[in-house]
């Protein structure tokens, strides 16, 4: 199932990638760029919500589907932070744990569903938590403006961008953990 509309949604985000970070060599003004990105941000970033709500609505679920979002929500996340830290809204530091947890964790999954493993890394909590810091923690730093007049997006973005690094570190000590004994096993 490469082309329905779950997949097809899924594939927008990895489209997006090029049109968010092209906005900031347009030569708009700065403000504008901002709004603009993080409207596209936020746009492309519930397509993860509803290509998953659409793939079982019309039960188009595919192994390909379900390989590709989490592929496409990793890419369009890990692209958003190098433009915030090349636009220095974001700490190297946090981006580096964050990029590097989604190396070592899409490792550790592949690697635990060759050797039949896979529900001991399957998704928990942590992660979802994590998620949910840095989807509303990116488009905050990207806006990097008053909110409403009154919310400073960038004083927030920041907070919640340390908190999905602290809850990344958190969730990727958790999956090895969850590994450990099957790595044990694995070894010896």
């Amino acid at each position: 199932m490469f082309f329905t509309i779950p997949t097809i949604l899924t594939w927008t985000r990895i489209v997006a990638i090029p049109l968010i970070v092209g906005v900031f060599y347009l030569g708009l003004a700065p403000g504008l760029q901002n709004l603009v990105a993080t409207v596209m941000f936020v746009v492309f970033a519930l397509t993860d919500w509803l290509d998953g709500y659409l793939a079982r609505k019309l039960n188009q679920t595919s192994s390909f589907g379900a390989f590709l979002d989490p592929v496409a929500d990793k890419f369009l996340v890990c692209a958003s932070l190098l433009v915030l830290v090349h636009l220095n809204r974001a700490d190297v530091f946090v981006a580096l744990i964050i990029i590097g947890r989604e190396i070592a964790i899409s490792a550790l999954r592949e690697w635990m569903a060759q050797i039949g493993a896979s529900k001991s890394v399957a998704v928990h909590m942590l992660g979802k938590l994590k998620t949910i810091a840095q989807m509303v923690a990116i488009p905050f730093l990207l806006f990097d403006g008053l909110l409403f007049g009154e919310i400073d997006t960038h004083i927030w973005g920041t907070g919640l961008i340390w908190i999905a690094a602290v809850l990344t570190v958190w969730s990727m000590i958790y999956y090895l953990q969850k590994a450990l004994p099957e790595i044990r096993n694995r070894v010896k």
